[in-house]
C-alpha cells in the first residue's frame, strides 16, 4: 500500500510541475497534495518535518506567484487597479476561447488600450502592457522552477 501511495504522490508532484505552466491546472496545490498525501501515509515521519516545511514554503511561493505575479508586475509597470482587473478578466475569457496565446495577447492588448485611454500616451500604454505580459510569463517560469524544485527535493528527501 505504501508503494502505491508513493507512486500517487510522485505522479501528483509531476502533474504539479506540468500544471505550473498549463493554464487552469493548479500546479502548486497538486504538488503540495502529493507531499502531504505521502507524509500522512507514513505517520508524518517521512519526509521529516523540516523537509515538509521547506516543501510547503516553496509550494506556497509558487501558488502566490500564480495568483499575484502578473498583477504585481502590471502595477510595477504603472497599470491601475482597474486596468489590472479588466486585463485579468479578459485574459481568463480569452484563455478559454483561444488558449495561452489568447491569454497573453488579451492581457497585453487590454492593458495597452486601457492605459492609453487613461493617459492618451501610447508609449506609456505599451510600457505597461509589456510589464504585464512579462509578469504573466515570468510568473509561469517561476512556478515551473518552484514546482520542479519541489519534485526534486521530495525525491531527495524520500529516497536518500
Amino acid at each position: 500500500m505504501s508503494e502505491l501511495v508513493l507512486l500517487v504522490a510522485v505522479v501528483l508532484l509531476l502533474v504539479g510541475v506540468v500544471g505550473s505552466v498549463l493554464p487552469m491546472v493548479p500546479g502548486a496545490p497538486l504538488s503540495l497534495l502529493g507531499v502531504y498525501l505521502y507524509w500522512g501515509s507514513t505517520g508524518f515521519s517521512d519526509p521529516g518535518a523540516i523537509a515538509v516545511l521547506v516543501l510547503t514554503v516553496i509550494g506556497l511561493s509558487a501558488f502566490l506567484a500564480d495568483l499575484f505575479g502578473g498583477a504585481i508586475t502590471a502595477r510595477a509597470g504603472g497599470a491601475s487597479l482597474v486596468t489590472t482587473g479588466i486585463a485579468a478578466v479578459v485574459g481568463v475569457v480569452l484563455l478559454f476561447l483561444t488558449g495561452p496565446i489568447g491569454l497573453l495577447v488579451g492581457i497585453a492588448g487590454t492593458v495597452f488600450l486601457t492605459e492609453y485611454y487613461r493617459h492618451r500616451d501610447a508609449r506609456a500604454g505599451a510600457k505597461t502592457a509589456l510589464f504585464a505580459t512579462a509578469g504573466v510569463v515570468g510568473s509561469a517560469a517561476m512556478q515551473l522552477l518552484l514546482t520542479a524544485s519541489m519534485f526534486l527535493l521530495f525525491v531527495l528527501a524520500v529516497f536518500l
